[in-house]
């Protein structure tokens, strides 16, 4: 805007008035400024406009912290915050931590620098100090998070009932006949693990089937999994079924297991957490548990809208939760006919 300006010797407020079609600006100046700005590609930088007009009021853009964009369930989630944002007007601004405490400190700021109206965020697997995100609910800006949440804040969030979507799986798992079931998790400082081990474990105690230790590992992605399946099912006393704490890592699973020689379901059985597009796209098909990311998604952006249109008190702590289902498909057996 100020080369238009320097180009036809007026101010900047000018060349805003006659873009936006100010009829205080002559016809003839009007349109040659909106021609030259056709001509030249010139279009109004959407974040600086919104910053402009956040002085008179919020800025209607959310935004959303994600470990990371491939990851099937965040991008799930993603649509679901982007689609909930859209119906309400609002824009959404996204960035990926990649799993680092310092980038997500560092998106904390910037955020709160472009005046965004809400934040929503999974932390990263090795956050462990949350000043940055207490810094954000202490200057009124409202916070949610999903996935992976920080119990040591009081903040809003969206998660899924992981306890009873393990608990779930692995009662499936027992009921079609597996006796030894190994369980592959990420690190217990998160808190989605704890909840999904529990579940695994209670599934266990209520069959009146002992845990063994042997069969429990901190691994959570298909490369892991991949290498630490086979030593596992040489053992002496392998297991018969596993399950993953998402679909990748049973993925790496099913690939280990089928390389070895063995069937799957029938020497081994599989499950895993996610119900994402892979799940569908491996040989056999793969039963998961489907976590409803879009659901997720919507569900933390109507937080964010409540409480930027105020319709939701800042002070009131949403805590909501969407419910698992176990999708059954060709990596576990089907349950004997009576």
């Amino acid at each position: 805007m100020k080369d238009i300006a320097k180009q036809f010797g007026v101010s900047v407020t000018t060349v805003s008035r006659a873009l936006k079609d100010f009829p205080r600006i002559s016809l003839a100046k009007r349109r040659a400024i909106q021609q030259y700005a056709k001509e030249h590609g010139f279009t109004p930088n959407a974040i600086a406009v919104s910053l402009h007009n956040s002085r008179i009021k919020p800025m209607k853009v959310i935004g959303v912290i994600l470990p990371e964009f491939v990851h099937y369930y965040f991008s799930s989630v993603l649509a679901g915050i982007e689609e909930m944002a859209s119906r309400h007007g609002y824009r959404i601004m996204a960035a990926q931590s990649m799993e680092e405490y310092e980038r997500e400190v560092r998106i904390c700021q910037s955020f709160l620098e472009n005046k965004v109206c809400g934040i929503i965020v999974s932390q990263a697997k090795n956050t462990k100090q949350y000043d940055h995100f207490q810094r954000l609910i202490d200057k009124g800006i409202p916070l949610v998070f999903y996935d992976r949440i920080c119990t040591g804040i009081n903040a809003n969030r969206v998660v899924v009932d992981d306890y009873c979507g393990a608990f779930n799986a692995v009662s499936y798992l027992i009921e079609t006949g597996c006796r030894r079931i190994a369980f592959f998790g990420s690190a217990m400082t998160l808190e989605i693990s704890k909840n999904r081990f529990n579940g695994y474990k209670d599934a266990l105690l209520k069959y009146g089937m002992e845990m063994d230790k042997n069969l429990v590992h901190i691994c959570d992605n298909r490369t892991d999994a991949e290498q630490i399946t086979p030593p596992i099912l040489f053992s002496d006393n392998p297991p018969d079924g596993f399950f993953a704490v998402n679909d990748d890592t049973a993925i790496g699973i099913l690939y280990a297991a089928k390389r070895m020689g063995l069937r799957v379901p029938e020497d081994v059985a599989i499950c895993g957490f996610t119900n994402g597009q892979r799940a569908k796209a491996c040989d056999p098909m793969l039963t998961t548990v489907d976590q409803h990311g879009q659901k997720v998604g919507e569900e933390a952006a109507s937080i964010i809208i409540g409480k930027a249109e105020k319709t939701i008190p800042y002070e009131k702590v949403e805590k909501r939760i969407v419910r698992t289902k176990l999708i059954i498909r060709g990596t576990t057996r089907q349950p004997e006919k009576e």
